[in-house]
């Protein structure tokens, strides 16, 4: 079985995949430039709300946002809450800043902070029990079984994701590829100790649950590509 692969990204110490496309406009290398330093995670120390926000507000966390669209719409639906985005590829991150900046004209979300590299690193640095939700949406599949231990579904990678939720938090997964989805099943019965699946049968993990904005990627997904998408909800015990 592919989930059984040895390594995995914690254990491997190493980030797969590309940082950069296609050259940024001039507005989007702007904001890397002005806004990414201004909202970027410390390099070091540890990561709290209170370090972040100046409060003890519940803190979210993505793994892996894309264009940030899902992370901008929940912090604007939950301004009260901090959220902590992590994208290695640059012009996702630049995505994300204008979203940041003038989230649909209706001027700037002040509560979420940006890394620009390797989640892994900045959810190491939370304090065990920190995390309210912490969401894993359309990664990376990696199809090839020889690639399967590079997937963020992966033992190490929960264990962590398991520390640093509280208990009754929220990890949130979602994905459109098939061999993904059979993996991420193995893996997550495997830490039936630290998560309770929120399921009740077919229906709940077939239709995007109510609070959970919709993707750039995820759309085309669905209406270009014709793929099924799956929607998991796990609460941490």
């Amino acid at each position: 079985m592919t989930a059984n692969k040895s390594g995995d990204p914690l254990t491997l110490n190493r980030l797969y995949g590309r940082s950069k496309g296609k050259k940024l406009r001039v507005g989007h290398a702007n904001l890397v430039e002005t806004l990414l330093p201004k909202i970027a995670v410390p390099a070091e120390g540890p990561v709290t709300a209170n370090d972040l926000f100046g409060d003890d507000i519940p803190l979210h966390f993505e793994i892996g946002f894309g264009g940030g669209e899902h992370m901008a719409a929940r912090a604007d639906m939950l301004p009260q809450h901090g959220f902590i985005g992590c994208e290695p590829f640059v012009n996702g991150v630049a995505m994300a800043l204008s979203h940041i900046e003038n989230w649909q004209g209706m001027g700037p979300l002040p509560n979420i902070r940006l890394h620009m590299g390797d989640a892994m690193d900045v959810l190491a640095r939370i304090p065990d029990g920190s995390l309210s939700f912490v969401y894993l949406l359309h990664p990376d599949p990696w199809p090839k079984a020889r690639h399967a231990k590079r997937r963020m579904m992966n033992d190490g990678p929960v264990n962590l994701i398991a520390a640093k939720l509280k208990p009754g938090g929220e990890f949130r997964f979602g994905t459109d590829h098939d061999i993904y989805v059979r993996h991420a099943l193995m893996v997550m019965q495997r830490h039936r100790d630290q998560f309770e699946w929120l399921c009740d049968g077919p229906a709940q993990f077939q239709n995007r649950p109510g609070g959970w904005p919709e993707t750039r990627y995820e759309t085309k997904a669905r209406t270009v590509y014709g793929h099924e998408v799956w929607y998991f909800r796990y609460r941490k015990k």
